[in-house]
């Protein structure tokens, strides 16, 4: 797998690096705040999540689809395509690619309208409980009825395949994972329960554009032996990796952590998603 991985499109195309990252985001960096910016790729990365567990497939599926989210918008301003159409397009991708079979347009569609509605209701709720009134009509993207269609998705997967330069095969955290517990020894299944949620988690950040996986589970690794003050020092001094590649990973998930706690979606989400770039088109039916 280490082999297949140094020679993929994956390390060759999708590794990026920090400041071209930037860079690439300076037309949104002009309105959102490097945090807001933050604050809106979690939203959406918890979308995906959602519409997957809601269409029943695999974390590695989602993964996937949370990873073509990340790489378009590595290229591409939000402006460029609704983020609530680019993530059923992600995961209809996919689902193809990790060979889970394909979701019928009608299920999708269906999901992603439950899904919305959930998200409406939720977010007007909050808006209730936090303010007693509701001021401001929601964002054209969180009317009751998601906006998009078969077509729209169809169009969109197009448009994302292109800007993927056709680089489908994304390698997962989770295979080094199981590798280097397993490596650890028997009975781990805690700290291999609470590492998996930990790489889980890594997805609502960068790591996946700017580090190979296997450093990335290494790093999930050392947060979840740090939670479970479990001493693991000289197994992973004996490790043959950059111990400040891991350091910077590590800093990353501490850095998300610390945005979860001051980072209050219910109240904060309505008014960043106003702000955000969006396309001049809307959805024609």
């Amino acid at each position: 797998m280490a082999g297949n991985f140094w020679q993929s499109s994956h390390y060759q195309q999708w590794i990026l690096d920090k400041q071209d990252l930037v860079r690439e985001r300076q037309l949104d960096l002009q309105i959102l705040s490097e945090e807001e910016y933050q604050k809106i790729g979690i939203f959406f990365s918890n979308f995906i999540q959602i519409l997957g567990e809601q269409l029943k497939l695999k974390q590695q599926v989602i993964a996937t689809a949370t990873v073509y989210f990340k790489r378009f918008y590595a290229r591409n301003s939000l402006k460029c395509i609704d983020p609530l159409l680019l993530s059923p397009t992600c995961v209809f991708l996919a689902s193809k690619v990790e060979e889970f079979g394909v979701i019928s347009n009608s299920r999708l569609i269906t999901t992603c309208q439950t899904v919305c509605m959930y998200l409406f209701y939720f977010i007007v709720l909050c808006c209730i409980l936090h303010f007693f009134v509701v001021k401001n009509k929601l964002n054209y993207a969180y009317t009751q009825e998601f906006p998009y269609r078969t077509n729209h998705i169809l169009e969109c997967e197009f448009y994302l395949l292109e800007n993927l330069d056709c680089c489908l095969i994304v390698f997962q955290p989770y295979r080094p994972l199981l590798q280097l517990v397993q490596d650890i020894g028997q009975h781990e299944d805690q700290l291999l329960a609470l590492a998996w949620r930990v790489v889980n988690d890594s997805l609502r950040t960068d790591l996946s554009l700017l580090y190979p996986p296997y450093q990335i589970a290494i790093g999930c690794l050392q947060i979840a032996c740090v939670i479970m003050q479990k001493d693991l020092k000289s197994w992973f001094a004996e490790l043959n990796v950059d111990i400040d590649k891991i350091q910077e990973i590590s800093r990353y998930i501490i850095n998300l952590f610390e945005l979860w706690k001051s980072y209050d979606e219910k109240k904060d989400i309505q008014g960043l998603l106003n702000k955000m770039p969006k396309p001049k088109l809307q959805p024609t039916r």
